[in-house]
């Protein structure tokens, strides 16, 4: 019997959104994983999260069930922030000790990750995974120069894991041809979001209950960080510029540097919740506190959360800037896309969609129904089709 073909999986830190993905391919058994996380070990503990304004500790877990190593990082100011937040002067080292096949990296744009990039290519199989799209405008200088060097960094990878079709298209402007390109859709653990449905169901009247929101009424839910990028004070504006605050409820759930002004301003309307952020255990229970998920963000490269929401049954309303929009929303038949900051179109939107509350069971239906193509299983199928291709 042949002997696994080996990955090293090179990305910063755990994070809930990978972790099954990684346990998913030890499991599956077709080649040998092996994950090095290039923030070092510290990045595993409780930190400050800039976004959300608060420490963050995930509730699930993040290194089980496959294989690991922390590197060491000696970068001053350590961090996903910036290129020179990782820093591993030994990271070649390791890798060359697993004596990998192939090797995916996750995002470019730390210095140890391009250096991978640049030292295996023509050597290792190179396999990339990021998420990038073409939604944000600059200048036209600055979109000459972003070009050359895009098109220098993919010129060192063999395939790249796209996400979507605004990723797909993302990387063909950079050079990268359709042989090079396999589709690994951006994927969320539905089970662990669409099982023990009764019971979170309970919770969540429950909840709301606890909240004082009407057990008739229509509830919006936006659930993520209070930052300007997400647009939350446009939707809190359009909420109530449509008369929605007047025949639903709109549910805000999260922390981040615009909480205290959005509380101060929009904090009075009767038909206004806030919540604080609340861990990934719980998000089942609050996505279900719901009818309609909403993501209004100005640049949004998927929106994970709309998985989220989609696996437990909700229909959706996005921006179309995010970019999740083409792959997941249905116009009229799972959801809607209104134009991005503009506070009309998306009040038109929120009044269309809480017109008839007896049409929204069958959209979160379909939501269900689309988001199932969306799994772990077909990334982990994608993963091992491009170390494996070739070989057999």
């Amino acid at each position: 019997m042949l002997p696994l073909k080996k990955l090293a999986i090179v990305t910063s830190h755990p994070i809930q959104y990978n972790a099954p993905l990684f346990q998913l391919l030890a499991k599956r058994g077709h080649i040998r994983i092996k994950v090095f996380y290039s923030w070092g070990k510290h990045a595993i503990e409780s930190k400050f999260d800039p976004g959300f304004g608060k420490v963050i500790k995930w509730d699930i877990p993040l290194l089980d069930g496959y294989e690991y190593e922390f590197l060491e990082n000696v970068s001053s100011e350590k961090g996903s922030h910036h290129f020179k937040g990782i820093v591993n002067p030994d990271i070649l080292k390791q890798i060359d000790s697993f004596d990998p096949d192939s090797i995916l990296v996750f995002g470019w744009a730390f210095q140890s990750h391009l250096k991978v990039l640049r030292h295996y290519h023509n050597k290792k199989r190179i396999l990339f995974r990021g998420d990038s799209t073409l939604l944000r405008r600059s200048s036209a200088i600055k979109e000459k120069a972003r070009t050359l060097f895009l098109t220098w960094v993919y010129k060192h990878i063999d395939i790249a894991l796209y996400v979507g079709q605004r990723n797909l298209s993302y990387f063909k402007k950079y050079g990268l041809k359709n042989n090079q390109l396999v589709f690994a859709p951006h994927a969320i653990d539905n089970d662990r979001f669409s099982d023990n449905k009764e019971k979170n169901e309970s919770e969540a009247m429950e909840l709301r209950r606890q909240m004082g929101i009407n057990p008739g009424s229509i509830v919006f839910l936006y659930a993520g960080k209070l930052e300007k990028i997400k647009d939350i004070r446009n939707l809190l504006l359009a909420f109530i510029i449509s008369g929605a605050d007047h025949k639903s409820e709109l549910l805000i759930v999260g922390n981040g540097d615009l909480e205290k002004e959005l509380k101060e301003e929009f904090g009075h309307n009767a038909s206004i919740y806030f919540m604080d952020f609340q861990n990934q255990m719980k998000m089942p229970t609050v996505y279900r506190m719901a009818d309609i998920f909403i993501l209004p963000s100005i640049s949004e490269t998927w929106g994970l959360s709309v998985n989220e929401a989609m696996a437990c049954g909700l229909p959706i309303i996005v921006s179309e800037r995010v970019g999740c929009a083409p792959d997941l929303i249905r116009e009229g038949k799972n959801g809607v896309i209104f134009k991005a900051e503009d506070i009309h179109d998306l009040g038109e939107k929120l009044a269309w969609m809480c017109k008839d509350k007896s049409t929204l069971k069958n959209m979160g239906n379909i939501s269900q129904e689309i988001i199932s193509d969306f799994t772990f299983q077909k990334v982990s199928e994608a993963i091992e089709h491009s170390v494996l291709i070739n070989y057999y």
